[in-house]
């Protein structure tokens, strides 16, 4: 019997504290061509997705793929990222969470497919302040 791995149960454990505690659950996912993600927002190979409540519907958070629905430009559209590829679960207010070792992506550069993935945009309340920039320091601890 194969070992699953504690990282779905730590993405959960920190999507629910940040929940429980008002805070906006932000997920940073390195980008290959199985998640199914807004390509135009790709930054380097990542992605940063608000998975707040107020953000999603239908979030499901298993052991292999986190999936939900969004509204992006007035249109609902599914997103679906492996586990394996989040590289990290943050608050979005003051950046707590936790950094993930993200393992089997391409580290030959290969490009992205346009064709494999939907071209999406999250629409999110923005009332909220930004995370810390520049000179913060991070609170994310990499897991391995």
């Amino acid at each position: 019997m194969s070992e699953i791995s504690t990282k779905p149960y730590l993405i959960r454990a920190i999507f629910q504290w940040c929940t429980d505690q008002g805070l906006t659950p932000y997920l940073a996912v390195a980008v290959d061509k199985h998640t199914i993600v807004p390509l135009n927002f790709v930054q380097d190979g990542q992605i940063v997705l608000n998975v707040s409540p107020a953000a999603t519907q239908s979030l499901v958070m298993g052991n292999e793929l986190i999936a939900f629905q969004a509204r992006f430009g007035g249109v609902a559209q599914n997103i679906s990222v492996p586990v394996d590829n989040v590289a990290a679960i943050y608050a979005r207010e003051n950046g707590h969470g936790m950094a993930f070792e993200v393992s089997g992506l391409p580290d030959d550069g290969t490009e992205i497919e346009s064709e494999e993935a939907h071209e999406v945009v999250s629409e999110a309340p923005d009332d909220s302040p930004e995370p810390p920039k520049g000179g913060a320091r991070s609170h994310l601890k990499l897991v391995k």
